[in-house]
């Protein structure tokens, strides 16, 4: 196989892996730290608009709000979809590689994120790990495309190839018209995009010197 996706040492069924089982760890942890300290956990590791007077924008807020959360209800969904998604992805690409692909879909949600941020004008901050989650979406639906998904909302079976234009036709459209306010519509479509980008790089033969 010459996808950039395929290992030869798939892992055993059954198991976390072990950057899925990390991460889960790393975003309860980042979580209950918010729960002690929210002022200074979301002013100096949430996302916030670059380039906006006295907005508090640091470089490294391009990683790090990717392990933050609104609520509970948004933990809990953004690690169901990272386990859900990304367990067959970590087997198939390796420990490495999979960690890579999953912070280039974080790091890549946050950049548009900062560009649909700086032409709002507003501060407000981001934070989630959905952009690296539709990444492992996006790649889930290229790798499985045949595989029958059942949605949550609405329950109904669907192959994970449309529900992947399904959702990105969703965050474009959501994101166009405003219809979901306080939700960074792009930044899904960016970890998507990049999560693309990536994977296609990978693709390419290399030169041997």
């Amino acid at each position: 196989m010459n996808s950039p996706i395929y290992n030869l040492r798939p892992r055993r069924q059954g198991t976390i892996p072990t950057v899925i089982f990390a991460l889960l760890i790393a975003n309860g942890l980042v979580f209950a730290l918010q729960q002690f300290d929210p002022r200074f956990m979301f002013g100096n590791f949430a996302l916030w608009p670059f380039g906006v007077l006295n907005s508090p924008f640091a470089p490294w807020q391009l990683l790090t709000y990717g392990f933050l959360h609104g609520d509970v209800m948004h933990l809990a969904f953004n690690m169901f979809m990272l386990w859900m998604f990304g367990r067959e992805l970590e087997g198939l690409m390796g420990s490495q590689r999979f960690l890579i692909y999953y912070l280039t879909g974080v790091i890549g949600a946050g950049i548009i994120q900062l560009i649909v941020a700086g032409t709002q004008g507003g501060i407000y901050p981001t934070v989630g790990a959905s952009g690296g989650v539709f990444a492992l979406l996006l790649a889930f639906g290229m790798t499985f495309p045949n595989r029958m998904i059942m949605l949550l909302i609405p329950p109904i079976p669907m192959k994970a190839k449309y529900m992947v234009i399904i959702f990105g036709v969703m965050e474009l459209y959501l994101g166009v018209s405003g219809g979901a306010p306080g939700v960074a519509n792009f930044a899904h479509l960016g970890g998507m995009l990049f999560g693309f980008l990536l994977l296609q790089y990978w693709k390419k033969p290399r030169r041997r010197g």
